[in-house]
């Protein structure tokens, strides 16, 4: 993983991965690889450790030593596998956990402010994604500290591996690592560090670029040494692995977290197949603009851009104490993980968000933190598709709020279909229009529903 920290929907935006996900497949034309698998390193206290302490003295010297020397092997092969020359050295060394939870900390505290924290935290539990109670802020710390196994920092040029892990059977691990080195030299990583808030789908995919590029040069690395990837999978299972906090994450972090290496490993495989290790490397040039395009490549291919929805400011029909907290974009993935909380069948989720074409959601808090307002509007690639997400939302609704009180059901040839309905959570409306639908949930008690419907459709 590159070192970056996510603030988005459930702060998908830059979110460090700190998993090491392995998906091995065949590739025409190459050795055969490893049979399918997913690997999850979940580097904790207990998993592949030598010891709990940080080592200290001759003991770190000559680690450091090892791993400097280990990093220049495997950065020269992976650069020949790649097809990315080195530009210049690349610094290694190990860290302890202390060391490595002190940059965590640090890198939350600089990327993310505590408004951002807090809008995740609302958003999550707008979404019912996670329980009312959840704190995000020192999970997520719990959660990437347990994690960690190893990182690559654009800002220092350099490759960290804890000192906690054995170096015997870790280089998949440092010819993924190794390979952002090269994309940074060779594409610059830095310049997704500030990604311009707003769109946190688009920059999902472009880190599933990132993370799914470093994949599959691990996986021909591991189909290339196969008594590497064997001690690989050895060290996974020589200790108990423990993942205590990555199991209790909220399912929406857990799948976020998955999908760069995932879901990127499968979109980076096609392009590979379809024009080898350039197509990739152009990639970054011509970036993917929407998890849409790295679930379905065949859309990269024919770079069907999506379409950028605007909502109007809704405060002025809140209320004085209502506050706009975030704007941002779910996505096709987005909806996907939305839908598939409650409806809880990964196929139907999977259809009913496969039609997206562009959305856009605004999150507002009032006085009281139990006042949530969100309003989506989602634009559908036909209207057949706008209908299967309209019908799988609803159905949603009903799974999230059993004791819902439909108010009203409206369904006119001009305006398509409406479902109003009151749930302990406040009113919410359901509108389909044509290829649009919109979704509004938490409206206050004191709001005007027909002039929020108006505000939006006829924004111009």
């Amino acid at each position: 993983m590159s070192k970056q920290i996510n603030r988005g929907p459930w702060d998908r935006r830059r979110l460090a991965c700190w998993l090491r996900l392995a998906h091995c497949s065949r590739f025409a034309g190459e050795t055969p690889a490893l049979p399918a698998f997913l690997i999850l390193i979940c580097l904790c206290a207990g998993s592949l450790t030598v010891s709990s302490r940080a080592q200290t003295g001759a003991a770190a010297t000559a680690q450091n030593a090892a791993i400097v020397s280990t990093t220049d092997a495997v950065l020269k092969e992976t650069s020949e596998l790649r097809e990315l020359s080195i530009l210049r050295a690349v610094k290694s060394g190990a860290q302890s956990r202390a060391d490595i939870e002190r940059m965590i900390v640090k890198n939350l505290d600089t990327d993310t402010t505590p408004a951002d924290m807090h809008a995740t935290e609302v958003l999550l539990r707008a979404f019912g994604l996670a329980p009312q109670d959840f704190a995000y802020r020192p999970f997520l710390i719990k959660l990437l500290t347990e994690q960690v196994a190893g990182y690559y920092d654009p800002k220092a040029q350099q490759f960290y591996l804890a000192d906690w892990i054995e170096l015997e059977g870790q280089k998949p691990v440092m010819a993924h690592e190794l390979t952002h080195a090269l994309q940074d030299q060779h594409f610059n990583l830095k310049r997704f560090d500030k990604w311009p808030k707003g769109d946190s789908d688009a920059e999902l995919a472009a880190h599933a670029l990132i993370e799914g590029d470093a994949t599959l040069a691990m996986t021909l690395y591991m189909a290339k040494h196969p008594m590497v990837a064997l001690a690989f999978i050895r060290s996974l299972g020589s200790q108990e692995t423990s993942s205590e906090q990555f199991k209790r994450a909220p399912r929406a972090i857990r799948e976020s977290l998955l999908f760069p290496y995932e879901a990127g490993s499968n979109w980076a495989t096609q392009v590979y197949r379809r024009g080898g290790w350039d197509m990739v490397s152009k990639a970054f040039t011509k970036l993917p603009q929407s998890s849409e395009q790295i679930m379905h490549a065949e859309k990269y291919f024919a770079y069907e851009a999506p379409l950028k929805i605007t909502l109007p400011e809704l405060k002025p029909l809140l209320g004085a104490t209502w506050k706009r907290l975030d704007t941002d974009v779910n996505g096709e993935f987005g909806f996907y993980l939305i839908l598939d909380e409650y409806l809880n069948n990964s196929s139907e989720s999977k259809q009913a968000a496969a039609g997206w074409g562009g959305d856009q959601f605004q999150l507002y808090e009032g006085a009281n933190p139990s006042e949530v307002f969100v309003a989506q509007m989602t634009a559908w690639d036909t209207a057949a598709d706008a209908r299967e997400f309209y019908d799988a939302y609803l159905k949603r609704t009903w799974k999230r709020y059993p004791d819902a009180k439909e108010r009203d059901v409206t369904s006119t040839t001009g305006r398509g279909e409406r479902h109003d309905w009151k749930t302990t959570n406040g009113r919410g409306v359901l509108e389909l229009r044509g290829s649009h639908v919109l979704i509004l949930e938490g409206i206050p008690a004191k709001a005007n529903t027909n002039a929020l419907l108006n505000r939006i459709w006829h924004q111009g």
